[in-house]
């Protein structure tokens, strides 16, 4: 059994060596621990620092591409690599390595296909009042969508077997935390949480960059979300609501015209009218929403096959961009 524990980095290497200094190369359940750094473009040393620890493998981008598509990359890579179970951690040394083993277990028990690190946030120092309170409140959104149990969603510190890797597909460009536990969820995979430490702060979080920015790109993700894994459902309560609203309108001009002077509240009719026809189309949409649902959940089956054919041992083939660097000696 191979583990490979993969970094997305962007200009880290101030905080890279220690992070890994603190991974293990031996892991119970596991023969093989490696380490996998995906570079996002970083403008500093960070490749070299990577290379100076002994990381095993490095792949990434000339340029910035965002953390959600690094993240991918790097299961692609650590797929690729013969990975059984791939951990993700920060550069940042923000999660408490030592919980690998009890991150790791119950994928080997064959009780889980993602596992996430739940982080104690009510005990973190760093983290402001009303951070705590939006990550509590983010979370119970997500299990609801995702029809989970996960207490600390935007948690990066997880792990995936390999065939939940090979099935996972982030669309979001923002952070790929929220979308791939509501895409587990949805894709019926089994998805746990076990309870994990974090490490004192080196650093402000490049995600969060103001509360505000961050509840508005969270629900945006969250509903693109939703809109692609249950457009029936969305363009369907949608359509109807509108058309439910322009009907109201229509009875109540029915209701004075009949019952009162007749005249009058012609906007009504208007409003009415252009409610009930949106509506109408709406409804329309969400028809063909999920045939083009149907045809996603397609592809992606194709595309899961494919992965799967070219992650078997005896393919040699590497995509360009993700190329190896041999441990420094």
């Amino acid at each position: 059994m191979k583990l490979i524990i993969q970094i997305p980095c962007y200009n880290e290497e101030k905080t890279l060596a220690l992070a890994l200094a603190e991974l293990p190369r031996e892991v119970p359940g596991f023969n093989q621990v490696e380490w996998l750094v995906i570079d996002d473009g970083s403008t500093d040393a960070t490749r070299q620092v990577a290379i100076d620890n002994g990381v095993d493998h490095i792949v990434g981008y000339t340029r910035n591409q965002g953390l959600a598509k690094v993240f991918m990359l790097g299961l692609d890579a650590c797929v690729r690599q013969g990975a059984d179970v791939i951990v993700n951690t920060d550069a940042d040394n923000q999660y408490d390595a030592g919980y690998i083993p009890s991150l790791t277990q119950p994928i080997l028990d064959g009780k889980a296909d993602m596992v996430i690190g739940a982080r104690p946030i009510k005990m973190i120092e760093h983290f402001s009042f009303t951070k705590k309170v939006l990550q509590r409140l983010g979370s119970s959104v997500v299990r609801k969508v995702s029809h989970t149990d996960i207490p600390d969603a935007p948690s990066g510190f997880r792990a995936f077997s390999r065939d939940a890797a090979m099935k996972l597909n982030v669309f979001n460009e923002y952070t790929y935390t929220l979308e791939t536990i509501i895409q587990a969820g949805m894709k019926q995979m089994a998805v746990t949480s076990v309870p994990v430490e974090v490490n004192e702060d080196l650093r402000p979080s490049r995600l969060v960059k103001s509360i505000s920015s961050y509840i508005k790109k969270s629900i945006i993700t969250i509903l693109r979300i939703f809109v692609v894994y249950k457009p029936f459902r969305f363009f369907l309560i949608t359509g109807l609501v509108l058309f439910g609203m322009g009907l109201i309108l229509g009875l109540r001009f029915l209701y004075y015209y009949l019952f009162g002077d007749g005249t009058g509240h012609i906007q009504s009719v208007i409003l009415a009218g252009v409610m009930m026809g949106i509506g109408f189309q709406t409804i329309l949409v969400a028809f063909i929403a999920d045939l083009l649902s149907v045809n996603r959940k397609l592809l992606e089956e194709v595309q899961y096959r494919i992965r799967k054919l070219e992650s078997q041992p005896d393919k040699g083939e590497r995509d360009d961009s993700t190329q190896t660097r041999p441990q420094a000696t």
